[in-house]
């Protein structure tokens, strides 16, 4: 049975936005008259303030460099439906189904503090598109991070409305269809909340959301590698000693050595290997795991922080009878981890990399087979192995070292220069996320090189695959689901892509109890 995330203006973690976003959770409003009646309070109080001539940006003034244009009451009404629509220029290709949930939640939680000027109806209204799994198709491109994600948010606020597209069944329809089909009627916006809506930083973050959930396992993935790896070039166990590391306590380094060491301890039959020192790629791949699982503390903190807060413009506090005027859309923090994640996860693409290259080249694979080739008999000087294989990981790996520039840096000037300064959060998140992709596959090359070389090492001992036991023996069992021993050339693209379907899957199979019990 899922369980339930509900909006109730409390505190959220990172993981209920995945876990709605992937469909693993259900979602309801909070149900107490109390939450209610806090959340309708900003709503009444921006009409009092309309009815008491009162000035509030973007609900009786025009928008960005247009503050300084008073708008009569009469005409307020007008301006919710026309910023949604001349926002409505965004490009590039939608994101998918998975982040438009995800998006759609994280708007909610942040609206849902109470502080945006907006009613009950309207939550109810965002909910509904979550439970009905009515998705904007929302183009990925057109936001500069700063006065939020204004662009992006406006395809959500304009689905409400029963504008523009949106999947449905996995099928792109008509907005007004799609809400008629699940029984909805297209929403009517009040004055403040289209801004509240797209004045926020809903995108960001809930990218952020997902690139965390993939970056931590990665930690994990990339362990349990260095450890068949090592098996494979039988490297010396030695460097990953508790007391090695004990004498340099960064957490998430000792936790990322103290996993390679229980999975080595279960190298049974395996014979150790005889090296005083491995190269680099396995000897010091804890510190270049580490420095990313030692990031997550604080990349969470982040996320979450900017997750459950109230992020757009203007501040509404209906207790106190205060419309404050700031710039809380601004998506520096998220920008800023973003930035970090990328590059930290690049250089695990880098890492996997260096180890596939040593497996492969006979000069440093401790006797295996040029390029692990499985091939015998009189044809198998005409076959080739991984070769291909290790340029893939290459390429991948080069393309996702070349995105680590930070996003940050490139703040640009728009919208008469009222938005003179910039995060580039959105960008940032979508950079951080095909440096993901990217890893992803070079640790599924990974997976394919190193099992291969675990094999051709334990057949060279008179051994089969079934003598490797424990998380190592299992790894290599869910790996040979997907990717059978390379006996003799042929094309491996469809093994990597069941291996990637695995590894974007997070299955829990290839990495044991690590993923309950990670940082």
């Amino acid at each position: 049975m899922k369980r339930t995330v509900v909006f109730d203006g409390g505190r959220l973690r990172l993981e209920d936005v995945v876990a709605l976003a992937e469909r693993k959770a259900a979602s309801r409003m909070g149900e107490s008259g109390g939450f209610r009646v806090r959340i309708n309070k900003g709503a009444d109080l921006i009409d009092a303030l309309i009815e008491r001539n009162g000035t509030v940006y973007g609900v009786t003034t025009g928008y960005g460099e247009n503050v300084s244009v008073q708008v009569s009451p009469l005409l307020a009404s007008l301006l919710p439906a026309k910023l949604v629509r001349y926002h409505g220029v965004g490009l590039g290709r939608p994101f998918c189904e998975e982040e438009t949930r995800a998006i759609l939640a994280s708007r909610l939680i942040s609206l849902a503090r109470g502080y945006s000027g907006v009613s009950f109806a309207l939550l109810e209204g965002l909910q509904a598109l979550l439970q009905h799994d009515i998705l904007p198709v929302i183009p990925e491109e057109g936001s500069v991070g700063a006065s939020g994600d204004l662009t992006p948010l406006s395809y959500v606020a304009a689905v409400l409305c029963g504008e523009r597209r949106a999947w449905k069944d996995g099928d792109m329809v008509p907005a007004a269809e799609a809400l008629r089909t699940a029984g909805l009627h297209p929403y009517s916006l009040r004055p403040k909340e289209a801004l509240a809506m797209m004045n926020g930083t809903a995108v960001m973050t809930a990218i952020a959301c997902l690139n965390f959930a993939r970056a931590e396992y990665l930690t994990l993935v990339c362990s349990r590698l260095t450890a068949l790896t090592l098996v494979a070039l039988d490297g010396n166990a030695g460097h990953f000693a508790e007391g090695l590391f004990a004498v340099k306590p960064f957490t998430g380094m000792g936790a990322a050595a103290a996993r390679i060491r229980r999975d080595l301890a279960q190298r049974d039959q395996v014979t150790p290997g005889g090296s005083l020192q491995d190269r680099y790629s396995i000897r010091c791949a804890p510190h270049v795991i580490g420095v990313l699982e030692d990031c997550l503390p604080w990349y969470r903190d982040f996320i979450e922080t900017e997750l459950n807060s109230s992020n757009d413009n203007p501040i509404v506090d209906a207790e106190n009878g205060v419309v404050y005027h700031g710039g809380h859309f601004y998506g520096g923090h998220i920008c800023h981890v973003m930035d970090s994640m990328k590059t930290t996860v690049a250089n695990l693409a880098d890492l996997i990399d260096r180890q596939i290259a040593l497996l492969v080249d006979p000069k440093m694979n401790a006797g295996l087979p040029a390029n692990l080739s499985g091939a015998v008999g009189a044809e198998s000087a005409t076959d080739h192995g991984l070769k291909a294989l290790q340029i893939t990981a290459s390429a991948c790996t080069a393309e996702a070292l070349k995105l680590c520039m930070p996003a940050s840096v490139f703040s640009r000037s728009t919208e008469s220069h009222n938005q003179d300064k910039v995060s580039l959060g959105t960008l940032a998140a979508r950079d951080c996320r095909r440096v993901l992709e990217l890893t992803e596959q070079v640790a599924a090359c990974g997976l394919l090189a190193a099992c291969q070389g675990v094999e051709l090492r334990m057949r060279e001992q008179g051994r089969v695959a079934a003598d490797l036991h424990g998380p190592l023996g299992a790894a290599l069992v869910w790996t040979r689901g997907r990717s059978a021993l390379v006996q003799a050339d042929r094309s491996l693209e469809d093994d990597l892509r069941s291996l990637l379907e695995g590894l974007r899957a997070r299955d829990p199979a290839l990495v044991g109890g690590d993923l309950e019990a990670g940082p």
